[in-house]
């Protein structure tokens, strides 16, 4: 399988929304969608009151409908759409993609759509699920991958999984990819051959949170701990991680949706 890195989304001019484009033999697989056109065309409806905040750069260039076409690839022939969670810049570009099915944990549907409380009331946004997507939800169980609970996806695509990555949201997960070879477009970071990435949504913000070589600037451990519905479990997540990211540094990238210093920053 080809995995591409596109950055859908640069937020505050610097920190880029990361999605994966999986060419995959059955067809074209996305993790997370970005922001989306509908998002650029009614940022106030559907973003809400976080765009002021984030600051989203709103240009069609950067959405993954075009990003895919932009790549020489049909964005009719994505399939499926794996969401690590229900944030407004990884559920956007969903109406990009209305014939794919949108791949969630079921504990993330239920309080984004189905019984959501206060808190994710406010913050998740009716608007940019209103074209009626086609849900396949997952509930993770006992089975194990590296130390953390996964469900495979091999359905999608042979040795994907969700991996349970809690902290920022309720049922907020990682998505692995199996060994893939960049494009070497050049809004595509290229991923050397056979090697695996686990896309950890937002489960950290920047490589330095799992790799202590790495200086984190000091405002990002408080942006995390603002927006973490869970935040009792970031040092335990941000640790699997880093453990992880040592032991398997030859054969797999972690990344994270929005790390300005990874594959998309600024």
């Amino acid at each position: 399988m080809r995995i591409h890195q596109l950055n859908c989304g640069t937020m505050a001019g610097i920190s880029p929304t990361r999605v994966l484009l999986v060419e995959a033999p059955g067809g074209l697989v996305l993790v997370d969608s970005g922001i989306g056109l509908q998002d650029i065309a009614d940022p106030a409806g559907r973003l809400g009151p976080l765009r002021h905040l984030v600051r989203p750069a709103l240009d069609p260039a950067e959405t993954a409908v075009r990003r895919i076409g932009a790549l020489g690839l049909d964005p009719r022939d994505v399939r499926h759409i794996v969401l690590t969670h229900f944030d407004v810049d990884h559920i956007g570009g969903l109406a990009d993609f209305p014939d794919a099915t949108v791949h969630v944990t079921t504990q993330g549907l239920t309080r984004a759509v189905r019984l959501p409380r206060f808190v994710e009331r406010r913050r998740y946004r009716r608007a940019q699920l209103a074209h009626g997507p086609t849900y396949a939800e997952y509930e993770f169980g006992s089975d194990r991958w590296e130390g953390f609970r996964m469900l495979p996806l091999d359905h999608i695509a042979e040795g994907m999984k969700f991996v349970d990555l809690p902290g920022h949201t309720t049922g907020h997960a990682g998505v692995f990819v199996p060994g893939g070879a960049g494009a070497g477009h050049d809004d595509d970071d290229e991923t050397p051959v056979g090697k695996d990435i686990l896309h950890a949504g937002d489960a950290f913000y920047h490589r330095g949170q799992i790799d202590l070589s790495v200086r984190t600037p000091a405002v990002i451990p408080l942006q995390e701990r603002a927006f973490a519905l869970e935040p009792g479990a970031i040092a335990m997540t941000h640790s699997g991680l880093a453990a992880l990211a040592r032991r398997r540094a030859d054969s797999l990238d972690v990344v994270c949706a929005h790390d300005p210093s990874g594959p998309g920053g600024l």
